[in-house]
């Protein structure tokens, strides 16, 4: 390849007659060639401790699958599914992620164009008439002339010290971080649908566990009253019922709060208006819990995708460092011209009118106010600084599956116990009631009854919801099933505004 470049640049110094292109070709060529490779190796130790299981793992099952893309399936609720796939093609928190990958894109070719040649084109036609002069006696007419130019100029600047092209890997790099962000914005906006449409459900289960223990309590109501006629309850039994009944109609409206709000950020999640938005919904005993494998903490650092977002931020981080450093460096640049003149435009490409010249210049900074030096701490500043960023992000990775694992483990426990208060209550209560219609019990007892079955099954709800926040919770810390081939596989979740 060296021998044919050179060969054809002593070709065209041969032929000055024709191939007045042959020096731009020939800088374009040798400009690749002369291209810095010489980029060194800005990789910091990373000195992360990753332990080999997880403590809160079930040692039954070390198999570990990653969990399968779309794990919202496994919840098995056809209209979570429907809202996961909708939140995917139209929330408007990934398009945005999508609009940054473009700019992204965009900047990788800007930070690639000083790797190749500049090529400019000109054209000029000028008519110049002087004026008449009179020196010592003597006049001198006017005389005018026409004078055309046509050309090319082609420039490169070698990177032989690699900083353009250090500075290509950095934007590709953020490119990268770029894409690993679309990925994070996805994950966390497929959870929050999920965490809305549960908190939906149980906000509903809520209105339905108020309603009826209001019905049970206007029945009680009626009792009371008609013993208060027939004269075997007194007036504060029948005062003490009414301000449980006004209690629990009390307990309705914030409950229709949650639920509406709720059911407003929905719409918002997929992009929908609120007032033309609906959802069914149903009840968290609906829904069923997937099983959850946690895998190796070392599987973690490739599944998450804002482990792998920080790892990117690193590398061109590193790779900035070098570009940074190679400033220093001397900077060659390659100047070449040809083009043609003439006073008469149809000679203009004649034989005799083709020019061309070449030209290499160096220059070496040699005192600029400490501003390449200060540029080049900068540098490794951020280089220090997502250093530590993806230090901390593959430990709290580490952490949130251990915290996911221990909230589903136990809250799935306290979902069973607390099912069985619940029962305890609910026959508790039935018994008291049957006892106040036969006079057998006083109407404190029953009151109490009343109020720990209300609670009981108030706290199940709110432990169902629990468990099913933990289970998205440990879905998310897990990636959510996420892995570099899945998401190109399937479009990334390529939204439907772009």
């Amino acid at each position: 390849m060296h021998s044919e470049i050179k060969r054809s640049i002593r070709t065209a110094a041969r032929d000055g007659r024709a191939r007045p292109v042959a020096p731009l070709v020939s800088l374009a060529l040798l400009a690749p060639v002369l291209c810095g490779c010489i980029l060194g190796s800005e990789r910091p130790a990373l000195d992360l401790p990753i332990p080999g299981k997880y403590r809160e793992a079930s040692s039954a099952a070390p198999d570990a699958a990653v969990p399968s893309i779309d794990w919202w399936r496994g919840f098995r609720s056809s209209e979570l599914t429907s809202l996961m796939e909708a939140a995917q093609t139209a929330n408007l928190d990934i398009a945005v992620a999508y609009a940054q990958i473009v700019q992204a894109d965009a900047q990788v070719g800007i930070a690639g164009a000083p790797l190749l040649p500049s090529i400019t084109g000109a054209a000029n036609a000028e008519r110049v008439r002087s004026a008449a002069s009179s020196t010592g006696g003597t006049a001198s007419p006017s005389f005018q002339f026409s004078q055309f130019s046509a050309g090319l100029t082609a420039s490169y600047m070698l990177d032989f010290w690699g900083k353009n092209r250090a500075t290509l890997y950095a934007s590709e790099e953020n490119a990268t971080v770029a894409r690993y962000n679309r990925d994070v914005v996805t994950l966390t906006t497929v959870v929050t649908v999920a965490n809305t449409y549960f908190q939906i459900l149980a906000a509903q289960d809520q209105l339905r566990v108020t309603r009826r223990n209001l019905a049970a309590a206007e029945r009680i109501l009626d009792l009371i009253r008609k013993q208060f006629t027939g004269g075997t309850a007194s007036q504060l039994d029948v005062s003490q019922q009414e301000a449980l009944v006004a209690t629990q109609r009390a307990a309705i409206p914030p409950l229709e709060v949650t639920l509406r709000q709720n059911i407003a950020a929905l719409a918002v999640l997929i992009a929908r208006a609120p007032a033309d938005f609906k959802v069914s919904g149903g009840t968290t005993t609906q829904i069923t819990v997937p099983r959850i494998t946690p895998g190796l903490p070392s599987e973690l650092l490739y599944q998450r995708p804002d482990i792998r977002l920080a790892e990117a931020q690193l590398a061109s981080s590193n790779f900035s460092v070098e570009a940074a450093r190679a400033a220093f460096f001397p900077q060659i640049q390659l100047t070449g011209q040809t083009g043609s003149q003439s006073a008469a435009l149809a000679s203009l490409f004649g034989p005799g009118g083709w020019y061309y010249t070449l030209a290499a210049s160096l220059t070496q900074p040699i005192f600029d106010g400490l501003l390449l030096e200060n540029q080049l701490k900068q540098a490794k500043g951020v280089q220090l600084q997502y250093l530590q960023t993806y230090r901390k992000a593959v430990l709290s990775a580490f952490a949130d599956v251990e915290k996911a694992l221990v909230a589903l483990h136990q809250y799935t426990r306290q979902e069973r116990l607390q099912a069985e208060v619940v029962a305890a209550s609910r026959k508790a209560f039935d018994v008291a009631e049957t006892q106040l219609r036969g006079g057998t019990v006083n109407l404190i007892t029953v009151l109490q009854a009343q109020q720990t079955l209300f609670t009981a099954e108030n706290n199940l709800v709110l432990v169902r919801l629990t468990k099913l926040l933990a289970a998205t919770s440990l879905f998310q810390a897990l990636g959510g099933g996420w892995i570099p081939e899945r998401a190109t596989a399937l479009g990334a979740y390529r939204p439907s505004h772009l």
